[in-house]
């Protein structure tokens, strides 16, 4: 890869890293309690005996914000893949407006007599059985309409942004490619997955700063809020918090029993 071209893709990755770290700050500002206590699991975080509010609060925040976060940056690998990619081999996202088997996929490109369609996930171990049924189906859908497409044999590539196999396997009629040998298929590099540590990282200590700042602000405003509502005398009241996560709603002119 030439040396203007990585620095382009290098400069790319530190514009887009701030979208990131505002998307984290905006969605942990916006969050509501009572809506976050609403997909938590109370039953989880007694059978793990927590006794205090802030380590229920923090409990719940951590695994509600990680999850989001896995999105929020999937979606942030997806674009940096994209943009290499087009930069390397034209490669485009795929329009999602359009109406074909095409608009199933994140990524198509051409290589000599090959067009690759592509399906792309932050790590291999990605989903359920569900979800990777769902990619199979669509997989064999797209190839029997599509067993060719501009002239070229046309298959479908499940890339992962991270970890490794020890073969490119083609399994459900795809191909899954990982890690340091996704982004060498998408790039012609094979250090890139290396290079894009680095941009990722910029500016990353001092929005860290920013973001605990605005955390510890969310867990003590969270804390006090769930003591007033589902503490007695200091103590949690795990009925009440039950009841408010999983009772059914009321008939008409009920009232939900509280504890």
């Amino acid at each position: 890869m030439a040396h203007s071209q990585k620095t382009l893709f290098m400069q790319y990755i530190e514009e887009r890293i701030g979208k990131f770290h505002n998307t984290r700050e905006e969605k942990l500002n916006g969050l509501d309690l009572r809506d976050m206590l609403k997909h938590k699991n109370p039953y989880l975080f007694k059978a793990k005996n927590i006794l205090t509010a802030q380590d229920l609060i923090k409990g719940f925040l951590d695994t509600y914000l990680h999850t989001q976060e896995e999105t929020f940056f999937g979606n942030f690998l997806q674009d940096i893949a994209i943009f290499v990619c087009g930069q390397v081999y034209n490669g485009e996202r795929i329009d999602k407006s359009l109406n074909s088997e095409l608009k199933k996929f994140d990524l198509g490109f051409q290589k000599e007599q090959t067009y690759y369609l592509v399906e792309i996930k932050s790590g291999w171990n990605w989903g359920n059985s569900g979800q990777i049924r769902d990619l199979t189906l669509k997989t064999q859908s797209a190839i029997n309409q599509l067993k060719t497409y501009k002239n070229c044999e046309v298959v479908i590539v499940n890339g992962c942004c991270f970890g490794k196999r020890k073969v490119n396997e083609m399994t459900g009629g795809y191909l899954k490619i990982c890690g340091q040998q996704f982004w060498k298929f998408i790039s012609d590099d094979e250090g890139l997955y290396i290079d894009i540590i680095e941009p990722v990282g910029h500016r990353a200590k001092e929005r860290s700063m920013s973001y605990q700042k605005i955390y510890a602000q969310v867990v003590n405003k969270f804390t006090l809020a769930f003591s007033q509502e589902f503490c007695d005398d200091g103590i949690i009241n795990w009925e009440r918090l039950t009841r408010f996560v999983s009772e059914k709603y009321p008939e008409k002119g009920n009232t939900i029993h509280r504890s």
